[in-house]
């Protein structure tokens, strides 16, 4: 039986590698996973896990970026570091008003919208707003290809979009791009923006989640979270570099209307079987 649960946690792991980065919604997959594949844990404990495991695949953002999001190089020059910290300064300014309302409201979102219905309906949504988003951009100049380029009110409004992604189904990410294309950043810039606002409202959502499950773990529950956060961080490192090798040559569209089908079977399904 143990095995068993592990090679669960190692499927969610792989599945959150991937999709925490791709604008297609880790926690709306998870929940999907879940569904179907059914553990043998408490609730409380698979509500713990569900966003700990996300943990996993912010770190390889650490590791990927460590230079350039590290201010105390001794490589880089004063303004270099000068120019790291104003990254620093407009990450916490995006991450303020998800991590404010996420404070705020995480156990009513739990209650409310943490179910497949929830998750077909939004991926179905954004998956047709990235669709017209990109038509309605196709031929335009992006005005920010560079961070020094984002001013912090750009920074802020762009957080105000990662609010949307409280909703499970949104996408944390799709949820930053969508709305760092809107405001006239480059895919590419956008992205990376992406990542690195993940870093303060994912420790943060770990930490709210881990406080609120007590630290109480058995010794079979610590494996299972670990192995899962572990298989996370090695997916994501790939996911990583393939989404932004994609997005030098390609646009969103694939993945809205990945997004659309994946909704729609969704639906279907619980529609037969509901």
């Amino acid at each position: 039986m143990f095995i068993y649960e592990l090679l669960k946690a190692i499927l969610i792991g792989i599945v959150e590698g991937i999709t925490e980065w791709l604008p297609i919604s880790s926690t709306g997959h998870m929940i999907l996973v879940d569904e179907f594949i059914r553990w043998e844990a408490s609730d409380k404990f698979k509500e713990m896990f569900m966003v700990v495991i996300q943990l996993g695949a912010i770190l390889s953002v650490v590791l990927l970026y460590f230079n350039k999001l590290n201010p105390f190089s001794f490589k880089k020059t004063r303004n270099e570091k000068l120019d790291t910290m104003k990254i620093w300064y407009k990450v916490i300014v995006g991450a303020a008003p998800a991590g404010l309302l996420g404070v705020l409201f995480d156990d009513w979102l739990d209650e409310h919208f943490y179910n497949p219905l929830t998750v077909a309906v939004t991926l179905i949504i954004y998956g047709i707003l990235f669709i017209i988003i990109e038509n309605r951009n196709k031929g335009k100049v992006a005005k920010v290809t560079t961070f020094q380029e984002m001013t912090y009110q750009m920074a802020f409004y762009i957080g105000v979009f990662q609010v949307l992604a409280l909703i499970p189904g949104t996408s944390r990410s799709g949820a930053t791009i969508l709305g760092a294309i809107l405001l006239g950043s480059s895919r590419y810039i956008a992205a990376e923006y992406s990542f690195f606002l993940s870093i303060p409202i994912m420790f943060g959502a770990s930490a709210l989640k881990l406080f609120k499950f007590g630290f109480d773990f058995t010794k079979t529950e610590m494996i299972i979270l670990l192995t899962g956060m572990g298989v996370a961080f090695l997916v994501s490192l790939i996911a990583i570099k393939f989404l932004l090798k994609f997005i030098k040559n390609n646009n969103f569209k694939a993945f809205g209307w990945y997004r659309i089908a994946l909704g729609i079977l969704v639906i279907g399904y619980f529609l037969l079987v509901g």
